[in-house]
């Protein structure tokens, strides 16, 4: 195991003098984390340093919402996962509704595999989009890495970016140094992302530095979009107008797969393992990483009773189209998959697909005054 000096200093003091207070904590970490986990892991770090203080530090400092649980840690490297793994598995199992250490994970980025999606009527669905997170091989996470590691990610970024062709050739903006001009234009395109402000991130680490190392990278198209160093190394997002689905998913499988490959010949492929799937930062995102959501208006059907039924039945969620925790406006609401670990990308889509085609056929049978009772689906 690695040195890491701080910690070695803090054994000086009882267990009892240094266990948090979780009392009035409500998030996965604070369920789990028992004083027995603690003293057996509190003696250790990752190779690069990182300690289970460094793992549980968000939760601590954010107890959660009475309503809302909230994850509670965060992963400072690859290896975090293994050194506190009796720490984070019952907290992958609790919110990844019962993942066992030893199940393993479906990758599927086959975007043929996919079935239908570019039906979706687009009277109803404004826009679709897919996005995931990707760490690179070698890196310790945002989290806990270095000014000098971020700049080492955005340098490779910008290579691997630059070298891409056809409908993803693109440009990428520092937000170190960015014009006034291409920060109005960013913004318009709601492309940009701020400093983040959430306590949930900022007691993580995230903010540190702040712009250093930060980036924003899209295709001239703007349809294929890459965040540099926000909360995970890569933030990868495909998108447009209308309810083509099955084109956003395209490109978001190939133009991956040829960003991972410029890394590769760098020899830094994406941190991948067959139980966890793709590794990211927060435990939430682990597996695939993916979101994918259309803004789709169902004034009717959201003032159901059944909506939230029907949603879980589907193992969809949703949100009001300013992200999480927004309200709807005008009976649109951003639709996505619940799903991160266990299940693969093309199942993830599938359902949001599947699922949304039914919600507007039920939108458009309650327009005409009609019962859906027969159409409420069983669960998925």
């Amino acid at each position: 195991m690695a040195k890491n000096c701080h910690n070695d200093y803090k054994m000086k003091f009882s267990v009892d003098e240094e266990f948090p207070d979780l009392s009035q904590h409500n998030n996965h970490m604070a369920k789990v984390l028992t004083k027995d986990i603690y003293s057996k892991l509190r003696g250790k770090s990752t190779p690069s340093g990182f300690t289970v203080d460094d793992v549980i530090q968000t939760g601590v400092d954010n107890p959660g919402h009475p309503f809302i649980m909230t994850v509670g840690c965060v992963a400072g490297d690859e290896e975090s996962y293994e050194v506190f793994k009796e720490l984070l598995d019952p907290i992958i199992s609790d919110r990844h509704g019962g993942y066992k250490p030893t199940d393993k994970h479906k990758t599927d980025l086959n975007f043929e595999n996919l079935k239908g999606g570019d039906d979706l009527d687009p009277n109803y669905v404004l826009s679709s989009r897919v996005r995931t997170g990707r760490s690179i091989k070698g890196f310790t996470l945002p989290p806990h890495n270095s000014r000098g590691e971020r700049r080492a990610i955005e340098k490779l970024s910008i290579e691997a970016l630059a070298s891409l062709d056809g409908e993803f050739k693109g440009k990428y903006y520092p937000l170190e140094g960015m014009t006034n001009e291409e920060q109005e234009q960013l913004i318009a395109d709601h492309f940009l992302f701020d400093k983040p402000v959430s306590p949930l991130l900022t007691c993580a680490g995230m903010a540190r530095d702040w712009p250093d190392g930060r980036g924003i990278w899209h295709n001239e198209n703007k349809t294929f979009l890459v965040w540099v160093n926000e909360e995970d190394h890569l933030r990868v997002i495909s998108m447009q107008k209308g309810g083509n689905m099955k084109e956003v998913f395209k490109r978001f499988c190939v133009g991956l797969q040829r960003i991972e490959e410029i890394f590769k010949k760098h020899n830094h492929g994406f941190m991948w393992n067959e139980h966890l799937g793709y590794i990211l930062t927060c435990p939430s995102n682990l597996g695939t990483g993916l979101r994918g959501g259309v803004h789709v208006k169902l004034p009717k059907l959201s003032t159901h009773a059944k909506f939230e039924e029907i949603l879980t039945r589907l193992r969809l969620q949703k949100r009001g189209t300013g992200g999480v925790d927004t309200a709807s406006v005008g009976g649109v609401f951003d639709i996505s998959n619940a799903d991160r670990l266990g299940s693969s990308e093309v199942y993830q889509v599938q359902l949001v697909v599947d699922g949304v085609k039914l919600m507007v056929e039920m939108e458009k049978k309650l327009e005409k005054g009609e019962s859906i009772d027969g159409m409420i689906p069983a669960q998925k």
